[in-house]
């Protein structure tokens, strides 16, 4: 049984939610390799061709779990903490990204709040975003003293091009959804009472459509935009 998600089915449409809202959906070892295993299991599901991934409380995703530094005020000893906790989680955000992305049914984020860090990445792996009125997307980890995961970049460098990709990630500006609208990396801003009847409408109009169409359609786009892989196995599979 999932510890850190909820997995729900109805007909043709499956439901994944980060459920940890008392730690803000947080990332680490055990819940990466957990959601990767999950997503294994949702792809081997013939019956299901449209995943809604979103989160409980108000956070989509906090992202790292940043646990080890709370209370710390010093910027020097927080960033020799998160560092090698930045290049582990790395590694094995970007494998799951790799499955994420390529999952043959279309995915759907019901963003529910803010997405920080791997929560926004994750956002960005999945085919289509809703956002509620409320959620603000960003990047900490160059503030933190650290390069943002390759995953990371690539995905927001395939929906936005490397200048305003730049600005995203070396900047590491809060964006609400709204403003995000017209960059293309969210399709629809609604009230937190709608999110999900739009996300469930959303899903239901996918799961009509031919599902050898669509997955192909996602699978030629995907190999046009990232080839075989989202990061390079190089940078994958590196230790330090």
């Amino acid at each position: 049984m999932p510890q850190h998600f909820l997995l729900e089915k109805e007909g043709r449409i499956a439901t994944l939610t980060f459920n940890r809202p008392e730690k803000r959906n947080p990332l680490n070892e055990e819940i990466i390799l957990e959601f990767e295993e999950l997503i294994h299991q949702i792809r081997d599901d013939k019956d299901v061709r449209v995943l809604i991934f979103t989160g409980t409380g108000n956070t989509f995703s906090a992202g790292a779990d940043l646990s080890q530094m709370k209370g710390l005020t010093d910027k020097e000893e927080r960033q020799r903490i998160f560092a090698p906790l930045g290049k582990r989680r790395a590694r094995l955000i970007g494998r799951a990204i790799n499955t994420f992305v390529h999952l043959e049914q279309v995915t759907i984020a019901a963003v529910n709040g803010f997405a920080a860090g791997g929560g926004w990445t994750l956002a960005l792996a999945c085919d289509f975003r809703i956002a509620v009125e409320e959620a603000e997307f960003w990047f900490p980890e160059v503030d933190l003293g650290v390069p943002l995961s390759p995953a990371s970049t690539a995905l927001v460098v395939a929906h936005v091009g490397p200048t305003v990709a730049k600005e995203i990630i070396i900047g590491c500006r809060r964006y609400k959804a709204a403003e995000l609208l017209p960059m293309g990396l969210v399709n629809e801003v609604v009230k937190k009472e709608d999110l999900a009847a739009a996300a469930r409408r959303l899903a239901e109009s996918l799961a009509e459509k031919n599902p050898n169409a669509v997955m192909v359609s996602k699978a030629t786009i995907n190999a046009l935009t990232f080839g075989n892989s989202v990061v390079r196995p190089d940078l994958l599979l590196a230790r330090e």
